[in-house]
């Protein structure tokens, strides 16, 4: 019966099949279980992983949806082993910039039954922890990388499902091979490794048995001969007469003899105690950090854009004493208003963003055949957290107001903070904005460009100066802020990026400007 119900249910699928087919622009592509990735997809429709699951898009060309965010899936009949129907579940790609990925937890449990849209696990990605969601109903037979499992290669086996509940128990011992699981069988010892061919070597001579010959005793002092005047000087300094050759007549030990032995001794104490003193120092105590997956990536793509694009840097200091009073007023009627406050960085992030559609050509990115530039202003926002850097993004900044910009920014920072931002929380910014000025005080610093990206402004905290006054006082009190642009050359020419400076200085000290 069992296997009726299987050809039955085959049988049902294959049914809506022509229906599928029916469709010019259709495809449909099936692999097993020594094969690739399964995919179908149309013309206009394609799945994306978007932070729960598969979320269709439109108008995304199916090459790169399906390089940076297909689920590797391998459906099996393994009659070697005599397997029933399975599907294998591979390390999805979360990210464009993923390769491999950690299980944080399973959510669901071997022998549960998992339906479309329940979430399977949580996977630690480059970036943040993505829940997987199940694309298809069955029942979860085999869990091949367990909880805390790291650096699993992208496409490797995770898990095993089922279609029927009674096929479980046959998954109980399973392990991937080669051809099932790809990277996952070198994770995974074989019950019987491959006997080790017997290298036949010609007979050697056997060595001769080491026999310890016994030690002749000691020559009691009776048996040593040495004059009495060498004898009583060995006694008052605690010399051993068997320890010094005598120079005398028939190896007689003589006085001078002992002087000899006295002499040496105390030169080679000076020499032992300068030896310990320039010794090795002791070993130093420190403690092995672990890496997690989201600072090697943020290593590996700031070591990319440092040895690859040409960065050079310009610094501009602003007056913000305009700015602070204005967003004391700001601040004053969100207040009244029970709205979050705005803070000096919502304000920069807003000049940024109006400086890049004033002066367009900083919102772009470099290719080797063209230099892509973007319509949209999306600003990248550098949040550092216990787990690493992450550059959460808000979109069309130039077009939202300054309180809907902090609203963003607090929510971002948070889901940062818990390591619960979406792909979709940092992917897509054209710019980056890094401020280690108000919460950190440093006057004036260089960034690194967040690639493919081909500026980053850097802001360092304000501080107050003595300036010349137009009025009756020869000098007046002003705050100053510094902002330092690093630029692609190969984007951004030194005039242009001198441009976008000047603009957002003007935004900056004379701040009523962004509110028109």
């Amino acid at each position: 019966m069992a296997y009726a119900s299987r050809i039955i249910n085959q049988s049902k699928k294959l049914r809506s099949a022509p229906n599928l087919l029916r469709h010019e622009n259709a495809l449909l592509v099936r692999w097993f279980s020594f094969s690739g990735q399964p995919s179908v997809g149309k013309r206009d429709e394609i799945w994306r992983i978007r932070g729960h699951g598969y979320v269709p898009t439109e108008g995304e060309g199916l090459t790169k949806s399906f390089i940076s965010s297909t689920v590797p899936l391998r459906r099996g009949f393994s009659s070697d082993a005599g397997l029933p129907p399975h599907q294998g579940i591979g390390m999805p790609s979360l990210s464009p910039t993923m390769t491999e990925g950690n299980i944080a937890r399973w959510l669901k449990k071997e022998g549960e039954k998992v339906s479309p849209g329940e979430v399977l696990c949580e996977v630690e990605t480059d970036k943040a922890t993505v829940e997987m969601e199940c694309m298809e109903e069955g029942y979860l037979a085999k869990i091949i990388c367990g909880d805390g499992a790291k650096e699993i290669k992208v496409g490797e086996l995770i898990a095993i499902t089922v279609e029927d509940e009674e096929d479980i128990a046959k998954f109980k011992d399973y392990t991937p091979s080669s051809s099932d699981g790809g990277a996952a069988a070198d994770k995974v010892p074989s019950a019987s490794p491959p006997p080790q061919k017997e290298v036949v070597k010609e007979p050697a001579t056997p060595p001769e048995p080491k026999v310890s010959k016994p030690s002749a005793p000691p020559a009691s002092e009776d048996r040593i001969f040495a004059s009495p005047l060498a004898r009583n000087l060995a006694e008052e300094n605690n010399v051993p007469l068997s320890s010094i050759k005598g120079t005398g007549p028939d190896g007689r030990i003589v006085k001078a003899d002992i002087e000899d032995y006295l002499a040496s001794r105390s030169k080679e104490a000076p020499a032992a105690a300068a030896k310990a003193k320039h010794a090795a120092p002791e070993a130093l105590d420190y403690t092995d950090i672990h890496i997690s997956q989201i600072r090697k990536i943020t290593a590996s793509r700031l070591l990319f854009s440092k040895q690859t694009i040409p960065h050079y840097y310009l610094t501009v200091d602003s007056c913000v004493d305009k700015l602070l009073d204005l967003r004391g007023q700001l601040n004053a009627l969100q207040e009244a208003s029970g709205r979050k406050r705005i803070s000096v960085n919502d304000l920069v992030i807003k000049a940024a963003a109006l400086a890049l559609r004033k002066v367009p050509q900083c919102n772009s990115s470099w290719t080797d055949e063209y230099i892509r530039q973007y319509h949209n202003v999306n600003i990248n926002v550098a949040v550092q957290t216990d787990n690493g850097l992450f550059v959460p993004v808000v979109r069309d900044a130039d077009k939202k107001g300054l309180s809907r910009i902090a609203d963003e920014v607090k929510q971002l920072a948070q889901k940062a903070k818990e390591g619960s931002l979406k792909p979709e929380d940092y992917e897509g910014g054209t710019f980056t904005v890094s401020n280690l000025g108000g919460p950190f005080g440093v006057k004036q610093f260089c960034a690194i460009i967040n690639p493919p990206q081909s500026g980053i402004l850097a802001i360092g905290s304000a501080e107050k100066r003595v300036v010349p006054s137009s009025g009756p006082e020869q000098y007046k009190f002003a705050s100053f802020m510094s902002a330092t642009l690093s630029c692609d050359h190969r984007v951004i020419d030194g005039a242009i990026g001198a441009e976008w400076l000047k603009a957002f200085k003007g935004y900056i000290e004379n701040p009523e400007s962004m509110l028109l």
